[in-house]
């Protein structure tokens, strides 16, 4: 039965497991430090489809079916879909996974959504309300853009603060605590945080302090972790993290900080900018290079810290500061 550690994070004491996973993604972030980790790369950034929006729902869907693959189980064998993604009414989500016929809970936790999802799903398997979950989000570069700031048709130059949102879908499979597995086993469920951030292209400092407050609220320290994982805070934000947390609160992270915006991509050699962001960012690394390492026991214990920008359009053309949240997940190598 789950307990709570302090006000915030809650002990999963059956130690749900992740059964399969898989991460797909598009062709820059294939052409990437990660590609060989991925479960395939699309070389069409349209896989096909009529629109942008249409080829994020396709991108999820396959990797909602890779994962179930792998954990040996079928669409009819899921109590719960938990998804969402960046677009409006989380369609990406919706209509990706309409045809699979599952029980679906949408999420909107904007770029934090693959902790959100993995940690509702594993409470759910924790307290035997479900057998079997799947958690996923997705991301696509040119829905977000042509949704957030501006066509790409128009040609507008980023800012060097500004990051690239990566085009991939990312899903984890969920069950009852099984050998050989990688486990879940707490969860932090964030706070609202706003410094007054009003800049679209600067996201890494608006989500920092959410992830500077959740990663206070887990009630540990940085050495009980081989990696603390931010989801996509790129460059400015996890420099912000850092210093947010020492001068704060006295923690001392980077030793064990890495962030999966500055994992996805070479910021050197690819047009990137302060790095990755975007749901499908966090999911696609996690669901890949992590979860690989955690399965074969090179990683013993990974805070994932998904961090998400609570805005939107409407939002921002009124003139209203960046919201932030950010959920923990604290995963393990199998026992």
């Amino acid at each position: 039965m789950a307990e709570r550690l302090g006000k915030y994070t809650i002990i999963l004491n059956s130690h749900p497991s992740v059964t399969g996973f898989a991460a797909v993604v598009g062709k820059t972030e294939g052409e990437g430090p990660l590609k060989d980790e991925f479960d395939f790369v699309f070389e069409d950034d349209t896989l096909g489809e009529a629109s942008f929006e249409k080829a994020e729902s396709a991108l999820q869907k396959e990797a909602v079916t890779r994962a179930l693959s792998k954990a040996g189980k079928t669409p009819d064998e899921v109590d719960f879909s938990l998804a969402g993604d960046l677009l409006n009414q989380c369609i990406g989500s919706s209509f990706g996974l309409r045809s699979l016929n599952m029980p679906f809970i949408g999420l909107y936790g904007a770029c934090s959504t693959m902790a959100l999802s993995l940690g509702l799903a594993s409470m759910l398997v924790d307290c035997g309300a479900a057998r079997v979950a799947v958690a996923s989000t997705s991301s696509h570069f040119c829905s977000a853009e042509r949704q957030f700031r501006l066509p790409l048709e128009y040609g507008g130059q980023r800012t060097p603060t500004s990051q690239r949102t990566a085009t991939a879908a990312g899903a984890s499979v969920v069950e009852k605590k099984q050998s050989g597995k990688p486990a879940v086993d707490a969860v932090t469920i964030g706070r609202i945080t706003d410094l007054g951030i009003k800049d679209a292209n600067n996201m890494g400092a608006a989500m920092a302090p959410a992830a500077a407050n959740t990663i206070a609220d887990t009630s540990s320290s940085p050495s009980d972790f081989d990696m603390i994982l931010t989801g996509d805070l790129g460059k400015v934000g996890s420099r912000l993290l850092c210093e947010l947390l020492q001068k704060d609160r006295g923690i001392d992270i980077e030793s064990v900080h890495a962030d999966c915006g500055l994992l996805l991509y070479d910021i050197e050699k690819q047009d990137v900018h302060a790095g990755g962001s975007g749901c499908g960012c966090g999911a696609s690394v996690l669901n890949s290079y992590i979860m690989r390492r955690l399965e074969s026991g090179e990683l013993s214990r990974v805070l994932f810290v998904a961090t998400g920008a609570l805005m939107s359009p409407t939002s921002s053309l009124q003139g209203e500061s960046i919201p932030s949240i950010a959920h923990a997940v604290l995963l393990s190598k199998p026992t």
